[in-house]
Formats: C-alpha cells, structure tokens, sequence
C-alpha cells in the first residue's frame, strides 16, 4: 500500500544557525516552505527567513522552548501558518561539560528536557497532522555520534541522544502504517557556533584523529538531512545515519588521535 506525496512543508527547529539554518536553506532550494524556530537568537532567525525567501519560498518564524510541556503549540502554529506539514526536522539541542559528580538534578533534567523531552512532544504533533493528512511524511532527528558512543563530561547529553535514537526506532516502527518515516542523523564534529567554529573552518582546521582530517559542515549534515525528507528515501525508516567522516571507526586508535601515526604499521 502506498500514500500521495508528502506536502513539501516543513518545520525546522533551531535554524537559527548552524546545522538548521543550512537545512532549512537547502529544503527551501528543493522546494519545501519551511517553518522554523529559535529559542534566543531571533536575528539569526530572520536571517534564515530571508534566506528561504531568497530561494522563491514562504517562510515563518516562531520562538520556541523545548524545556516547556507546551512546546508543541509552536508545530501546531507553523503548520497553520504554512498550511499543512510534511517534514519535521528535530534539530534544536544543547550540550554540556559537567562530570557526573558535578551535575546538578537540575542541569540534568534541562538537558533531557531540550535534547528528548521536546523532541517527542514536536515529533507527536507533527505525527497527528501527517496521519490527518492521509499524505504521511518524515521525521528526522538530529542526535550526534553520543547516540551511539559516550563523551567524558556529557553525561546528560549522551543519554538524551541516545534515548532520542531508541526514540526514533519506536517512533519509526508505530507509524510506518501511516506512510510516516522516521530516521536520525548523527553528526560527529561540525563547524558551527555550538561547537565555537566558522562554518569555513571545516576545510581549514586539521584533524589528524579524524579518517578525513577535518570537521564537517553544515552543508554535509543538511544534503543527509535532506535526502531523508524526499520521496527518495520513501524504504529508509528507524535508521540512524552518522555523518562523521568516519570519527566512530576510531575507538581502536583512540591513544594515536592528536597526530597522524595511527596510519603508519
């Protein structure tokens, strides 16, 4: 059985900057209206819109906080607004540097509230207007390489992202029956503001640990992110995609990672 063609629609979280901002661009480019959200940096959310505009397609901006059991009014919002939806990126997070010891209950559960809890409630609402549309659609979260593998000092954050992964597994697996994929992409080292680097300093800043040398940008993470809201990847659900450079394939060279020698026999 199949479904229509999703509405080219979507709701990015978070693309003020970084990583949302290259993928509501690029959907714009292939098509897509887009609605997207910021929490504090309301400019670099205008500069999204137009941005989106530029690109001959509607835009609308709305401030959300993912820490709110209300957060899902803002999907409900911009759907309106763009007259349906069709495509949910779950890009918006925060991340921290705090030993367990030193992690209080409180920046925990900010944590798992802005990397987890908000997450599902956007993923939930969008679900409902997807299955009310009898198009289906996509969803795709926006984890890290921590879904699958620990950092010291980020204890709240890997486990966020890795319930979001899990997440998006079950997610995947209950709503499949309503033409509705569900994947997640997990970026290693990107260039962007979260991370303290230009989005240029992707191909200039030496990563001898990385197979690739070099962080990722943005653009490399929103082509994933894309590919995965088109009709092309209408067989790909509950799958999470690393976009890396190959950064998890090194756990077994870990000692060698500030220099190049764990390419030498």
């Amino acid at each position: 059985m199949t479904t229509p063609a999703h509405d080219r629609l979507a709701i990015v979280t978070g693309a003020d900057s970084g990583m949302g901002k290259a993928t509501a661009e690029l959907l714009a480019a292939e098509g897509f209206d887009v609605g997207i959200t910021f929490h504090t940096d309301e400019a670099g959310a205008e500069d999204t819109r137009v941005a989106v505009e530029q690109r001959g397609q509607r835009c609308f901006v709305a401030r959300q906080d993912l820490t709110r059991p209300d957060t899902a009014d803002v999907i409900d919002e911009l759907a309106g607004e763009l007259g349906g939806l069709g495509v949910l990126v779950n890009n918006a997070g925060t991340g921290h540097r705090d030993e367990v010891l030193d992690l209080s209950f409180d920046r925990w559960r900010e944590m798992l509230a802005t990397d987890l809890d908000g997450p599902f409630l956007c993923a939930q609402r969008a679900a409902r207007h997807m299955i009310d549309s009898g198009k289906g659609g996509r969803i795709v979260n926006i984890t890290s390489v921590h879904e699958h593998i620990p950092r010291f000092g980020a204890s709240a954050y890997c486990t966020a992202k890795a319930g979001l992964g899990m997440l998006t597994q079950c997610l995947a697996l209950e709503w499949a029956r309503y033409g509705i994929t569900v994947n997640s992409v997990a970026p290693g080292e990107i260039s962007t503001p979260m991370t303290g680097m230009d989005e240029s300093e992707a191909f200039h800043e030496e990563r001898p640990g990385n197979p690739t040398g070099r962080p990722g940008h943005v653009d490399e993470v929103a082509s994933v992110v894309a590919f995965l809201a088109s009709p092309r990847s209408s067989y790909l659900t509950g799958r999470s995609i690393p976009v890396d450079g190959g950064l998890m394939l090194m756990a077994a060279h870990g000692h060698d990672m500030n220099d190049g020698s764990w390419r030498e026999l």
